[in-house]
């Protein structure tokens, strides 16, 4: 997980506005929000690495409520779209979602079959490894 740290940090880009990190409140705040518990990693993705602003794919962020990125905005919409509602979104992918579960795996969320496929992740950083960083 460091070393992920550590790549993200080497290959976040400038942005004009860069993002913030949440604090363990802000994210309490968004739990009573959405009405769930943030998985751990999915916590640990958000202290540690939302400020990120890597390739094409835009994780979830948290601290900006005005951002086409925050989670509670995300979520709603993925929601809607038919995303069981135990399933929290990382990320959006056109009308894919990329989702996680109480126990940290990554499931990948098809929009246009409205089902969840059998590509998984074992946790976030796999995601964020395996996929984020090759996008």
């Amino acid at each position: 997980m460091e070393e992920i740290i550590e790549q993200l940090r080497e290959l976040n880009e400038p942005v004009p506005v860069p993002l913030e990190l949440p604090d363990d409140d802000l994210l309490v705040a968004i739990e009573e929000e959405l009405l769930i518990n943030l998985p751990f990693e999915l916590r640990e993705f958000l202290l540690k690495v939302s400020d990120v602003v890597y390739g094409r794919l835009e994780p979830v962020t948290v601290t900006d409520p005005q951002s086409h990125t925050y989670l509670p905005e995300v979520a709603a919409n993925a929601w809607d779209a038919g995303v069981p509602r135990d399933l929290l979104p990382i990320c959006q992918d056109g009308e894919d979602y990329y989702v996680v579960d109480i126990e940290n795996q990554v499931l990948l969320w098809s929009g246009d079959e409205e089902n969840l496929t059998d590509k998984v992740w074992d946790s976030v950083w796999h995601w964020v490894r395996d996929v984020w960083l090759e996008s």
